[in-house]
């Protein structure tokens, strides 16, 4: 279609575009801001279980909705593994703690991916999980470990299994084995022994196994920490599940408050 515009005004227009462009580039005007991305929420749920006190139920902090495990699962990953080696009548084979003790010590990722195979992915977890009492943990897909998908509380079920043998149920993995997994997640590497640790008592052992996890689809940050913690002379088990973080270190900061704070 020709132009509507008169040549002067053509000229006009095509001058005030060009002054426009000019200031643009030297930054004395600007364009209109994007529009802000959507906020992304931040979650914090701790459940705590006293072991030394009157009552057997975890007193729950915030919503007990499902989060990502991250590198927590690595605990239910064990116990799945020493169940099966249960169930064979034997010890773990030499290569099979060659892989657990890593993968607990120091989250040894290509640790976790064999053994997440060798107990049969999700499907074997959930097999392990009937036995173990948790009702609220939901493997991850295919070989996405990481993903798998808990509650506080149900990570208070699996450390009493691990840690109080005369709990409400008959437990399901042998004196041994829940040995074998408290000595390795006393074994933690320094660099990774912040989390519900930051809740006990000063110079206290540090019992936990953590997780952490930077989600593609969001560029948020899940961070988790589930252990054994001292606090006035009782032993508690503390399990603090987060998400949406900005940053890891963010991430660590409010699980280390929100554990804190829960067993306060």
């Amino acid at each position: 279609m020709p132009s509507l515009l008169s040549p002067t005004a053509r000229v006009r227009t095509g001058a005030l575009l060009a002054s426009a462009a000019a200031l643009l580039s030297t930054g004395l005007i600007h364009p209109a801001p994007a529009a802000a991305a959507p906020a992304v929420p931040v979650h914090a749920t701790a459940a705590v279980l006293d072991l030394d006190g009157a009552g057997g139920t975890p007193v729950v902090h915030g919503e007990d909705r499902a989060y990502d495990t991250a590198s927590i699962v690595k605990v239910d990953i064990l116990a799945a593994l020493l169940l099966r080696a249960q169930d064979a009548g034997r010890q773990l084979t030499a290569q099979e703690r060659k892989l657990a003790e890593p993968m607990i010590r120091r989250s040894d990722n290509a640790a976790a991916n064999a053994l997440w195979r060798l107990i049969g992915r999700a499907p074997g977890l959930a097999a392990a999980n009937s036995r173990l009492g948790l009702t609220a943990t939901t493997g991850g897909p295919g070989t996405k470990w990481g993903l798998t998908r808990t509650t506080a509380t149900d990570q208070v079920r699996l450390l009493r299994e691990v840690f109080e043998p005369d709990g409400p149920a008959p437990a399901a993995l042998d004196a041994e084995s829940r040995a074998y997994i408290r000595t390795l997640m006393g074994q933690v590497v320094p660099e990774q022994s912040w989390g519900v640790s930051a809740a006990g008592a000063a110079g206290a052992g540090r019992v936990l196994k953590n997780g952490w996890l930077e989600r593609n689809t969001t560029n948020r940050w899940d961070v988790n920490s589930i252990g054994e913690v001292t606090v006035a002379g009782h032993r508690c088990l503390v399990a603090v599940l987060t998400d949406g973080s900005a940053s890891m270190g963010d991430g660590v900061s409010l699980v280390e408050r929100t554990a804190r704070a829960a067993v306060a």
